[in-house]
């Protein structure tokens, strides 16, 4: 059966069941501040179980794309080693909100696995929870009582807490599962050995392929439980996991799943996988075949994040995908010996194959194909830098008197991880080719220090919620107020080391805009008769809107008035507004192939990621801000139509934008022709903008340019800021009739004089090189001259190479001095004649490095010539004295 088959089949199955078959969410999550990726299939969902939101159906089923690596669920290191870990998966999930329960879950369960998809009863085994006394959670006997009507007692298994009771994490819904289990095992192993003492000890044939959980209780922060005021059913079973039972397999790399990827890497590097079945393969080809594994997992991670919107960077989420494709790209470089960008090609392959059900990987194929490329281009180079660093650790060391086999320390090791990104393995590896080994204990322990102080950083306590009005759903009136009669409805205390402690209040209705779709949230103050507490921001978490709060008010069952901060609100409005016109603007003069890729909108500034292949010119600048300063000019109203089904405002034009997560009705906002799906605020006239301006344009990844833009009162400040400069050139020109004419003349009278500077400076070069070909010595047959010169440093470039070409063995320092407006700087210019370089090993750049000490400084360059700048003028004397050193 192939893949899509098993996918169809188990939505059909429950499209049967009155499931509401939905689509997957983005991989990465931009709504939820508790979670990187969306790293389960109930993560969604999280606003259904905590009843902060009704779901449109009670029953729902899907096909979730699934990342984990990072936080608690991390397999990020077990990937490439075994058969059946991941990065990226396919979670299939049926879900019930209130509506059936344990007995409905476990016979559909059981009739799909063995009635549709026809695995044999005895290859199945079965965990219900055992019980933990110390939480008061008894035995789930209701499990067990219904398994046993379908499957042998003697293949239901009694599954402690860790493997039997679920948590979304440290506080929130939970509950005891039930885990269904498959033994892959040829015939002549299950008949030695029983598959039951197997289940959950990681054996690569006997693995877990769904987990059906029963969430009945609340986890607080204090670690106890309560029960959940309605009874939900989360289940999930691994897509991979599953086609390899389905499909004879015994390793989820032998499906369909993965079979297209590593066939197009057995093409691109020469090499062949051995699939599972093929035993005792040798040393050579198990770790080709773990490389192979390692990168056509990870391309199906990277290439859907950033088909999400993620694009790899250095912080964050962005910086998980980069060391997911770091990853892939080294175990190419070390083990499927590619020195050039080629994972990149794959995701042709991967588009083909699951373009038709997840539609986005076809649509953006070209640009996550670019960054793809850029992104391994840039690793590969930082390989190379790495291997030349560790290459000079290396030779450090063997100057280093040592008896036995070198020893590399763990922190050289961590910086070159840690400031380089060089992978640790990659070290490690090298070393013990080259007969040196690692401090690997120093390493983790440098490591580990940055883990602690990473994770002190940012650790958070969240304290459980004090309900004070049960029951209410907050309402958002943001969009026609921003002050609104309001009730404290429920508060919880965050304590963080970023921070510090605040207050999360929720209110039963908030004008206060929650941070999302770019736009940063609302600032303002809540207001009672007796009293005023600061709103310092609003986010929004699990479908309630959140104020935050440096403390709590006196009275919190008192009534207030929210009041939004009207001067921030309309300066962010305006730059927001400005956003979808610039979009516009953007398509109209690029193409429609630009797409947005990210935002921010604050009072300050906007910034706007997009898709576009080139660097924009001056003129392509120029007409974007033409075009939207225009649509202002014209003073379009604000068209904003609420509550419009998703696909009538696509049919009617809407831009949706691929990684954002809509429902079934959405917020549509038009500006004249300009018509987008929108939540955030907007100005009513695209007059209030009032003139747009573009500061900045420039890279952010391959295919992907950042355009910074200003408006309103930002413009203002900055054409004074301009005004006020020229003014002050103005000035210091005497003030001329002519600002431009004058600046002109200046200009010609400086070239003028920079050329009569230029000849006298020669002409002094060829009077020094003169005299100083007197004061060269003759020490251990070379020749010999250490001078301090008045020269520029230009000139003692030349003074160096005029003096070079009077013989073969001249060995040269010269020193300058070079006054600048915060202080007199001094150079160092080393020549060495190239023959004496061969000859003698000496090079310009380790003189100039080991000399510029003495100047406070430092420098390099190539082995015959290299120049060394520094701040101790004092020092330039001892500098020419040790020069002859080097002689010695």
């Amino acid at each position: 059966m192939k893949s899509q088959d098993v996918r169809k089949q188990f939505l059909d199955f429950f499209a049967s069941k009155g499931h509401l078959i939905v689509p997957s969410a983005p991989i990465v999550l931009k709504d939820d501040p508790t979670l990187m990726f969306n790293n389960s299939g109930m993560a969604q969902f999280k606003e259904y179980f905590l009843g902060n939101a009704t779901p449109k159906s009670p029953r729902i089923a899907d096909t979730q794309k699934c990342l984990r690596v990072s936080g608690k669920h991390n397999d990020l290191e077990d990937v490439g080693f075994d058969t059946y870990h991941h990065t990226m998966f396919e979670m299939l999930g049926n879900w019930s909100f209130g509506d059936y329960f344990k007995k409905e879950a476990i016979n559909w369960a059981w009739q799909l696995l063995t009635e549709v998809y026809k695995i044999p009863k005895e290859n199945l085994y079965v965990s219900v929870f055992e019980g933990n006394p110390e939480e008061n959670v008894p035995f789930d006997q209701e499990a067990w009582d219904i398994w046993k009507e379908l499957i042998d007692e003697d293949r239901i298994i009694l599954g402690n807490k860790k493997d039997n009771f679920w948590e979304m994490g440290d506080q929130g819904p939970c509950g005891p599962c039930s885990e269904i289990h498959v033994d892959l095992r040829p015939e002549e192993e299950k008949s030695l050995v029983s598959g039951k003492s197997l289940v959950n000890n990681d054996h690569p044939q006997v693995v877990e392929i769904w987990n059906n959980v029963f969430m009945e209780f609340n986890r607080k922060a204090d670690g106890s439980l309560e029960k959940l005021p309605a009874q939900h059913v989360d289940t999930g079973m691994g897509f991979e996991r599953l086609c390899m039972a389905l499909q004879g397999k015994t390793s989820n790399y032998d499906t369909d799943v993965f079979t297209p990827l590593i066939e197009k890497v057995e093409q691109i590097t020469g090499l062949k996988y051995t699939s599972n079945e093929v035993l005792n393969s040798s040393e050579e080809q198990n770790k080709t075949n773990i490389a192979i594994r390692v990168v056509v997992d990870h391309v199906r991670a990277v290439a859907f994040a950033i088909a999400d919107g993620q694009l790899p960077s250095n912080t964050g989420a962005g910086y998980v995908i980069r060391r997911i494709l770091r990853r892939a790209i080294r175990y190419g470089f070390t083990f499927l010996n590619t020195k050039e960008p080629f994972i990149n090609q794959l995701v042709a392959v991967l588009a083909n194959q699951m373009g038709e059900f997840f539609p986005e990987i076809k649509s953006q194929q070209q640009l996550v194909t670019n960054v793809i490329r850029e992104e391994e281009a840039s690793f590969l180079r930082t390989l190379d830098q790495g291997l030349q660093l560790l290459d000079k650790v290396i030779e450090e060391e063997k100057a280093l008197p040592s008896e036995g086999l070198g020893r590399i320390s763990g922190a050289k090791a961590f910086e070159l991880y840690d400031t380089f990104g060089f992978p640790i393995d990659l070290t490690a590896l090298i070393l013990r080719e080259k007969g040196f080994e690692l401090d690997e204990a120093g390493f983790n322990s440098a490591m580990q220090e940055q883990k602690n102080r990473s994770r002190a950083a940012s650790e958070v306590s969240t304290e459980d919620w004090s309900v004070l009005i049960p029951g209410n759903v907050e309402t958002f009136v943001g969009y026609d107020q921003t002050e609104s009669d309001v009730k404290i409805t429920r508060i919880r205390k965050v304590d963080s080391k970023k921070d510090g402690v605040l207050y999360q209040i929720v209110l039963d209705n908030t004008p206060f805009y929650p941070e999302g779709g770019g736009q940063v949230g609302d600032k303002g103050t809540l207001v009672s008769a007796n009293e005023t507490i600061e709103i310092i921001d609003t986010k929004k978490e699990n479908n309630l809107i959140l104020h935050f709060a440096k403390k709590l008010p006196e009275n919190v069952n008192a009534s207030f008035i929210a009041k939004v901060n009207q001067d921030l609100r309309s300066l962010s409005s305006r730059n927001h507004s400005a956003t979808h016109l610039m979009h516009q603007a953007l398509r109209s003069v690029l193409g429609t192939h630009v797409e947005q890729k990210g935002s921010l909108v604050n009072p300050n500034y906007l910034r706007f990621d997009f898709s576009h292949f080139a660097k924009m010119t001056e003129t392509e600048l120029q007409q974007v801000e033409d075009f939207v300063n225009a649509r202002i000019q014209e003073q379009l109203p604000l068209i904003e139509r609420r509550n419009i089904p998703f696909a009538q405002a696509v049919s009617e034009g809407a831009m949706a934008l691929f990684g954002e997560k809509y429902g079934d009705e959405v917020r549509a906002i038009k500006f004249g022709e300009s018509m987008e799906l929108c939540g955030g605020i907007h100005v009513k006239n695209t007059a209030e903008i009032w003139h747009f301006k573009i500061v900045s344009e420039g890279a952010v990844a391959a295919g992907i340019r950042r355009i910074e833009a200003i408006t309103s009162d930002a413009v203002k400040a900055h054409f004074a800021s301009y005004e006020n400069t020229l003014n002050e050139v103005k000035t210091a020109l005497k003030n001329p009739q002519d600002i431009l004419k004058a600046v002109h003349s200046m200009q010609e009278e400086n070239a003028k004089l920079a050329k009569q500077i230029e000849t006298l400076m020669k002409d002094k070069v060829k009077n020094l090189k003169v005299s100083l070909t007197s004061e060269i010595q003759e020490i251990n047959g070379v020749q010999f001259l250490a001078k301090q010169v008045d020269l520029n440093p230009e000139g003692a470039k030349d003074l160096a190479y005029e003096l070079g070409n009077l013989g073969k063995n001249l060995f040269l320092v010269l020193a300058t001095v070079n006054p600048e407006a915060s202080g007199e700087k001094p150079m160092l210019t080393c020549y060495v004649s190239k023959e004496l370089v061969a000859e003698k090993n000496l090079n310009a750049g380790q003189v100039v490095r080991e000399l510029g000490k003495f100047i406070q400084g430092g420098g390099g360059g190539q082995p015959f010539f290299a120049t060394a700048g520094g701040k101790n003028v004092a020092g330039i004397q001892e500098a020419l004295e040790k020069a002859v050193e080097f002689l010695k």
